[in-house]
């Protein structure tokens, strides 16, 4: 596939990338509005957004927003419950920007989008008149030449690259025969061939051994500055220290001071709590993701020792939340790890554990679970999950419970996000998650009295 520029991640240089941008000039940066990929939510930027304050992009310039029905519609052109179409994410996207320039008086906006997210950005700069007041676009695991090209098989879906809907994104603009809208300023982000998305096989399609017809370099734009982080996997082209690394320098020309988010003395916690289905409140309405509120939710946070995930005391922070779903903001200590146990009428009491919090953050969203038929036989259910990125066997080094082969992710390829551990025993215990130096531990909870443990990493 033809691009203008391809460029190992490890090999950035700040003058080549320099020389593909216009560098913001403005004394104050302009905003940034990061749009969330298929099934996903606001929260996943959280690091992102913390790396950007932490090289000193001011906290006001930086808008996350939740997409209230995030999953895409099977077919683009026929309506389908729970789900959206690109135009209503075209729409719901312009709606956001136009907020963001109006509340910040700034003349042009910078989108940062991840896989699906992407779709919406470049429909957005496209058709739906962004490109009067975008400048730039990074595009993360963005399947900007589809996930498949198989003739007959689900050609309407937005992620088929045979779709009306990416045939006509990718059609050629101006005499270089561009993919991209000219007048903005362009990156793209991919994995060398650890993108579940861009791959030549079906597996993570639902058809092991079939063609795709996709190409690892799928993401990849002509007329765009295209890079490449090396075993990225999707959601790391997005989300990883390396996907910040190159916008930073593909934004400013300059390298970060930091790649880590640095420590805050003032910790403040808010978000959101959504939930399942067409009504939040209605386990039969379906339990796919969607990011409506769940109004009258309990939220309690509780200090807990690390090494345990025990209590360390009453409810630092306990309350319902109203009608928009927000719950917060909760002041949390430096160093700390919490609990987080949300409760609501069609779910499980669901007891989330994170490790400490670096910096304030209004992005940390909860969602209960619903325990699904082929795990009531547990006597506790414990689920170990990675928002930001998938667990890569090869890769990785990480234990569960002591358990190095985690229940559920292959033993090759990165394309699972979450691992669950059925205990024998309601007896409650201590149970630990371990990723590339990040640890979480939490305890376990009886399932029969309506319990469900999660352990949920950071980075």
């Amino acid at each position: 596939m033809p691009t203008r520029r391809t460029l190992l991640a490890a090999g950035l240089s700040t003058t080549m990338l320099a020389a593909c941008a216009v560098t913001p000039t403005t004394a104050l940066r302009p905003p940034i509005v990061f749009l969330h990929g298929n099934g996903d939510s606001a929260a996943l930027w959280q690091t992102t957004i913390w790396r950007f304050e932490s090289n000193g992009w001011p906290r006001e310039r930086l808008f996350a927003f939740d997409q209230p029905m995030p999953l895409a519609r099977d077919n683009d052109a026929i309506a389908q419950p729970g789900r959206s179409s690109t135009a209503e994410s075209m729409a719901f996207l312009e709606a956001e920007v136009d907020r963001v320039l109006e509340a910040t008086r700034a003349d042009k906006v910078i989108l940062i989008g991840s896989s699906r997210g992407g779709n919406t950005i470049r429909n957005y700069v496209q058709n739906g008149g962004g490109d009067r007041v975008v400048s730039h676009v990074v595009l993360g695991g963005n399947p900007a030449h589809g996930i498949f090209a198989i003739p007959g098989f689900n050609e309407g879906s937005e992620f088929s690259a045979l779709s009306p809907f990416l045939k006509q994104l990718n059609a050629p603009k101006g005499p270089n025969g561009d993919e991209v809208t000219p007048g903005v300023h362009w990156l793209t982000l991919r994995s060398d061939n650890n993108d579940k998305y861009a791959q030549p096989e079906g597996t993570w399609i639902g058809a092991p051994g079939k063609p795709t017809n996709v190409r690892h370099d799928g993401p990849a734009l002509k007329g765009a500055t295209n890079l490449v982080l090396p075993r990225a996997d999707h959601r790391e082209t997005a989300f990883s220290p390396a996907a910040f690394d190159a916008m930073w320098r593909f934004l400013t020309g300059t390298a970060p001071r930091t790649l880590q988010p640095a420590a805050e003395s003032v910790i403040a916690l808010s978000g959101r709590v959504t939930g399942m289905g067409l009504n939040a409140l209605a386990p039969a309405s379906g339990n796919f993701a969607n990011n409506l509120p769940i109004a009258g939710a309990r939220v309690s946070v509780f200090a807990v020792e690390r090494d345990t995930g025990a209590r360390r005391g009453a409810a630092a922070w306990d309350r319902a939340v109203g009608s928009d779903g927000r719950w917060g903001p909760f002041i949390a200590e430096a160093g700390t790890g919490y609990e987080f146990v949300v409760s609501a009428p069609g779910y499980a009491t669901t007891h989330i554990y994170r490790s400490p919090f670096p910096r304030s953050s209004s992005v940390v969203n909860l969602r209960p679970e619903r325990v699904a038929a082929a795990d009531r036989d547990a006597k506790a259910l414990v689920i170990f999950t990675r928002p930001r990125g998938y667990f890569d066997a090869q890769r990785d080094t990480m234990r569960f419970d002591g358990l190095s082969t985690l229940p559920g992710v292959p033993p090759r390829g990165a394309g699972v996000a979450s691992s669950k551990l059925k205990l024998p025993a309601d007896a409650q215990r201590s149970v630990a998650g371990e990723f590339n130096g990040e640890r979480v531990t939490g305890l376990s909870w009886p399932l029969a009295q309506g319990h469900v443990s999660v352990l949920e990493l950071t980075y």
